[in-house]
């Protein structure tokens, strides 16, 4: 990492209260060969000690304070800040493993047809390493309609260029949670992803801070795939992918609902199933 040359990579890293796993993620980083990168870690209002376990790295890294304002706004200003022309992320509870950085630009450099690509993960949970199921398995090229049902592109195992991402307007600042899924869904019908079959990112979970664990997740998938419908990007195969996943969705969410007691807001994803053609971009809240 050379911080007088322009760099190729940025690597954005946004982490809230996650002093005592953000070195790893941070050594991960710094210890890419081959590549001359920037690392900047957005601390999103961190309360703990973050700040301190940031300044015993110097000049190594960049460090943007923000007041808390979520994961997307917090890679969204990274982003910003940087000045690389291909961007990566890593996730504060996540690490890479050595090579990672070089294995994909050059892979990006071999396919400058392509604008986005990732590797193969590793999957620790709670400590222990894990096998994915077979329906969360990576693909390569166009598999926008895999994606629907569940997110098969991961944020730490992903490098694209700056012009795909400023071009897909960057992570959707009103989504509180599945913000990946939205941004991958809306390349994802226009642009084939990269695959590096080689695991070179470890993937860890189970902790009770992810947004991954958040109740009524689907609420914001359903928000992501009528926001799609609503701009009228997607090719008629696509559409009707969407608008039946989207429906489904709608149903077991509404069922939710209801068995809670929350029936105004069943009604309301009853009738955005029923009618799935006709979106507006009202809050689904």
């Amino acid at each position: 990492m050379n911080p007088r040359a322009t760099p190729t990579v940025s690597v954005i890293l946004p982490t809230f209260d996650r002093a005592s796993c953000l070195p790893e993620a941070v050594d991960s980083v710094l210890c890419q060969k081959g590549v001359n990168f920037e690392l900047i870690v957005v601390d999103d209002g961190s309360s703990d000690e973050t700040p301190h376990v940031l300044e015993v790295y110097g000049n190594r890294l960049r460090v943007l304070r923000l007041e808390r304002g979520g994961v997307s706004r917090a890679r969204n200003r990274g982003v910003a800040a940087s000045r690389g022309s291909l961007l990566a992320f890593l996730d504060s509870d996540d690490q890479w493993r050595p090579g990672k950085l070089a294995a994909q630009v050059a892979y990006m450099d071999a396919h400058p047809e392509m604008a986005i690509c990732q590797t193969e993960e590793i999957w620790v949970r709670h400590g222990r390493r894990v096998n994915p199921r077979r329906r969360h398995r990576k693909a390569a090229g166009m598999f926008f309609e895999r994606s629907l049902e569940l997110c098969l592109v991961s944020p730490s195992a992903v490098m694209m260029r700056r012009d795909l991402f400023e071009a897909s307007g960057g992570f959707d600042e009103a989504l509180p949670a599945c913000e990946d899924y939205d941004l991958w869904l809306r390349i994802g019908c226009r642009h084939p992803v990269g695959l590096i079959d080689t695991p070179l990112v470890v993937k860890r979970g189970g902790h009770p801070d992810q947004l991954s664990g958040m109740p009524g997740l689907d609420r914001y998938r359903i928000r992501a795939i009528a926001k799609l419908l609503a701009a009228k990007v997607l090719n008629p195969s696509q559409q009707a992918a969407a608008v039946s996943v989207l429906r489904a969705k709608c149903r077991i969410y509404a069922e939710g609902c209801r068995k809670r007691g929350r029936h105004e807001e069943a009604g309301r994803y009853e009738a955005l199933a029923a009618n799935s053609f006709a979106l507006s971009l009202e809050p689904l809240s």
